[in-house]
């Protein structure tokens, strides 16, 4: 009934731990002066996919992996299109 190695669950993990940490970012920057420079920050968030994919990929979950590298390649040009617009 319910499959767990899907795409669609991959998709929805690539954007939400990106979006979690990103959250945190948003906090520290606010609270600690060393973290203005934001763009290494956002990077983090969006290389926290790929410690997910190499879990996933060692566990044959390759659907749900394909769906992370599928999701941080959005998060990727999001990020560079808000890099661009500053």
């Amino acid at each position: 009934m319910f499959k767990k190695d899907n795409v669609f669950i991959g998709v929805a993990l690539g954007l939400v731990l990106p979006g979690i940490a990103w959250f945190f970012v948003e906090i520290l920057k606010k609270n600690v002066r060393f973290f203005e420079k934001d763009d290494l920050l956002y990077i983090g968030c969006i290389a926290l996919n790929l410690i997910a994919v190499r879990y996933f990929f060692k566990y044959d979950k390759e659907n749900t992996a394909r769906g992370i590298v599928a999701s941080t390649f959005v998060c990727a040009f999001i990020f560079f299109f808000y890099k661009v617009r500053q």
